[in-house]
């Protein structure tokens, strides 16, 4: 697909099939991620394929809309944070930003592949850390699911340019 058809055509998926996805349309999307770019390319990040079938009880806590357990597979991006480069003005950690990049490269892939995907944040981080056995050091960023939409784009409610870009200043 043309990029530009592509970026249009992605949506948040609320509905999923149970179809399984293939290894070869996940190995795509995990290389479209891997592939990201970040800070001083540090890659201080880490994506957890989580494969829903007998892990329904666990991803609930994580998150609890019924259609996020519907797709075969559930992803977290999680930041590394001790590996990420550190902006020395500020003290600014790009970890969080490294992370959200490669999480929407593999998002934009997903489509590319005929998957649905949905950017959750509204996650339980208390419960991902539990349910993920995440180690100390390592944040939880952002999940989707990932398989076939079961359900129709809606319309994409977007502001226009004049109220997201200014030139030269604010």
């Amino acid at each position: 697909m043309e990029f530009a058809e592509l970026i249009a055509a992605r949506y948040s998926v609320r509905a999923y099939r149970p179809d399984p996805v293939p290894d070869d349309k996940l190995a795509a999307v995990l290389e479209a991620m891997r592939l990201a770019p970040t800070a001083a390319n540090r890659q201080p990040l880490r994506f957890i394929v989580v494969h829903t079938a007998g892990r329904l009880h666990d991803l609930k806590r994580v998150y609890g809309a019924d259609w996020f357990t519907q797709a075969p597979i559930v992803i977290c991006a999680c930041a590394i944070v001790s590996e990420a480069w550190v902006r020395s003005s500020d003290g600014k950690n790009s970890s969080d930003i490294d992370a959200a990049i490669a999480m929407d490269h593999l998002i934009l892939a997903a489509a590319n592949e005929g998957l649905g995907t949905c950017w959750i944040c509204a996650f339980d981080p208390v419960a991902a850390r539990d349910v993920l056995g995440l180690p100390d050091g390592v944040e939880p960023i952002a999940f989707t699911p990932l398989g076939y939409p079961a359900d129709s784009p809606r319309e994409k409610k977007r502001k226009p340019l004049s109220e997201l870009v200014s030139y030269e200043r604010w």
